[in-house]
């Protein structure tokens, strides 16, 4: 229930999921960078407004001492703070007040009653948390550098940390576009990614439902998207090729089990309902106990095929002295073998060589090989073997198993190795499931090791072209 929820729950695209998660972070970040922008435009305009303040706030200041030095104040200061505020852009609610020696009101703009005006400097000059009023002072002094009174410039909080509508208008169509434009690169590359995921969630259900020809093309200028194009359009390849032989391979491996079953039981039925007495049974039930050990055959190629494959055969790595070994297990070849064979020729270095691999496993493929050059003997011909051993000098030995049987037909060459393969002669000759040297090859390999396919010898005996395999492995340090 549990995996069937999961299955059925809505998706979300990555268009949709990106873009919006972005979205709501990109507008969140540049939402508090504004408000923190905002705060500091604040602050600074009330600085810079305030340093205004205190330079106005000397001027006037300086304009109220007479020539004679005494407190004096001049007719015009109403017209020059007019002119002053309109000069440095301060608020027109900014009051100048100026007091006498004692304290005692000479004038302010706008005008002020004594009560007021005391109001007004105890709240902005006593009271530092104030809301209302921050104001700039200037002393008046005189010649003697006697203090004769000062000048003190008010301006409203508020004013001073005005923004002007303008530049609110200017950082929030600023703050509108760069979340559009950040909201637009997000969408063109998560469309961008999506295409190409999309492309490969498409080809991925055209596998599942065994369609494996996919069109997938891997045209992404991305470096890993064009990797992951690449390597599932390899895979894909490699799955049909992997069908492809599943089907042969099930064809081929029912039809060479399927013929000697099929003899098997009609050999048996022919004893069984007394078509056959006798002698003749006897031959019957030889030939069944024949086809019955050829079964057994492929049914053990089969396996220990299928479990090499698997990776679950155990390879021995020992140190192996090589004459020794292949004079030994081409002797017991040859005593089980019949028929017009010659004494295969052993070629050996002087030196002796050390092989690392599994003395069982070598002895399987030397087997096979012999047993392959067997089955390609030409009729009429006997069968010269001959077995040569190399030191290559790169850390490695070569085992060249060398016949003069009928060789292999050029178009087969590169097939030989293939599993279930065999070529046109043995097809109708011989009963198997082509495993052998597939087989030999997989073991050669994980001994470290490798079986390849020579050149056929040049001799000029009519009995055919022959072949050669070369088994190579490594020495042991």
């Amino acid at each position: 229930m549990g995996k069937l929820t999961k299955a059925t729950k809505k998706r979300t695209s990555i268009l949709s999921y990106w873009t919006i998660r972005y979205l709501l972070i990109i507008s969140s970040g540049l939402l508090l960078i504004a408000l923190v922008t905002f705060w500091w435009i604040q602050r600074e305009a009330m600085n810079n407004r305030m340093q205004t303040t205190a330079l106005l706030a000397q001027e006037i200041a300086d304009r109220s001492i007479g020539a004679d030095g005494t407190m004096k104040i001049s007719p015009g200061l109403a017209n020059l703070v007019e002119d002053r505020k309109r000069f440095f852009k301060v608020s027109m609610e900014m009051c100048v007040i100026i007091t006498g020696q004692n304290g005692e009101l000479l004038f302010s703009e706008p005008q002020l009653t004594e009560e007021e005006m005391r109001h007004k400097l105890n709240d902005s000059l006593t009271d530092a948390r104030s809301p209302q009023f921050k104001a700039a002072v200037a002393r008046v002094t005189g010649d003697s550098g006697d203090t004769l009174g000062q000048v003190a410039v008010l301006q409203s909080k508020r004013s001073l940390q005005h923004i002007p509508q303008e530049e609110i208008i200017f950082f929030s169509t600023l703050l509108v576009f760069l979340i559009i434009l950040s909201w637009l690169t997000i969408y063109l590359l998560s469309i961008k990614l999506a295409r190409p995921v999309q492309e490969v969630a498409a080809a991925a259900a055209q596998i599942s439902d065994g369609e494996y020809d996919i069109k997938l093309k891997p045209d992404a200028q991305e470096r890993e998207i064009y990797e992951l194009q690449l390597s599932f359009r390899e895979m894909a390849f490699k799955l049909r090729q992997f069908e492809q032989s599943r089907a042969v391979m099930l064809a081929g491996v029912s039809h060479e089990l399927k013929t000697p079953v099929t003899s098997i039981k009609g050999l048996v039925h022919a004893v069984r309902e007394g078509v056959v007495e006798e002698e003749e049974a006897t031959e019957f039930l030889d030939i069944a106990l024949l086809e019955a050990e050829r079964l057994q055959r492929m049914v053990a190629d089969l396996l220990d095929y299928n479990a090499l494959t698997a990776g679950i055969v155990a390879i021995r790595h020992d140190r192996l002295e090589a004459a020794p070994l292949l004079t030994e297990v081409v002797y017991q070849w040859k005593l089980t073998q019949k028929g017009d064979i010659a004494e295969p020729e052993l070629l050996f270095p002087a030196k002796p060589l050390l092989l690392r691999g599994d003395p069982l496993r070598i002895q399987q493929i030397i087997v096979n090989l012999l047993g392959n050059s067997l089955q390609a003997k030409a009729p009429g011909h006997p069968l010269q073997l001959s077995l040569r051993l190399r030191d290559t000098g790169d850390g490695s030995a070569e085992i060249s198993v060398t016949d003069n049987g009928m060789g292999i037909d050029p178009a087969s060459r590169e097939q030989i190795f293939e599993a279930f393969f065999r070529g046109s002669d043995k097809q109708t000759a011989l009963r198997g499931l082509g495993l052998g040297l597939t087989f030999s090859r997989l073991l050669a390999e994980a001994m470290g090791g490798s079986l390849e396919l020579g050149g056929s010898p040049e001799a000029g005996d009519s009995a055919g072209p022959g072949c050669t395999f070369i088994l190579k492995l490594p020495l042991a340090v």
